[in-house]
C-alpha cells in the first residue's frame, strides 16, 4: 500500500469552486487500477493549496497505470483551469502493524491510520 500526496496550488479566485470541479473528475480517479481512495483538503495555514491524498495499491498502479492514462490526462484537464501552477506529487509508503504505523523523532510522536479506520481526522497528535 502507498499513498500519493499532491500539492495543488489553486488560484485564489477558484478556491470557492475547486471542490465541485474536483468532484466533476474524481470518477476518472476511483476508476484506476489499485485505487482505494482519496482525501481532498485545503490548507488551513495556505488555503490556496489543496493536499490530495490517494491511496493506491502499488506505485506501478499509479505511475505506470494511472499517469500515462487518458483518464488522468481528462483528469489534469478538468483541473487545469483551477490551478496557479504544475502541483508537487510524491509518494509514501505504508509501515508498521496491521491498524497503525507509528513514526516518532525527538520533537514529537504521531501515529498514522488508514483512510477507514479514523472518522474526522487522519493522524492522532500525541
Amino acid at each position: 500500500m502507498i499513498y500519493e500526496i499532491a500539492l495543488l496550488p489553486v488560484r485564489k479566485e477558484h478556491l470557492d469552486t475547486f471542490t465541485d470541479a474536483f468532484a466533476r473528475v474524481a470518477p476518472l480517479l476511483a476508476r484506476a487500477k489499485g485505487y482505494g481512495g482519496h482525501l481532498l483538503a485545503q490548507g488551513i495555514e495556505t488555503p490556496e493549496v489543496f493536499n490530495l491524498i490517494v491511496r493506491w495499491s502499488s506505485l506501478e498502479d499509479h505511475r505506470l497505470g494511472f499517469e500515462p492514462s487518458e483518464d488522468h490526462q481528462t483528469f489534469m484537464a478538468g483541473l487545469e483551469a483551477y490551478l496557479a501552477g504544475e502541483p508537487t506529487v510524491y509518494h509514501v509508503a505504508e509501515r508498521g502493524g496491521d491498524q497503525a504505523s507509528s513514526q516518532t523523532n525527538a520533537a514529537q510522536s504521531i501515529t498514522l491510520y488508514p483512510f477507514d479506520s479514523v472518522g474526522e481526522g487522519a493522524y492522532d497528535k500525541r
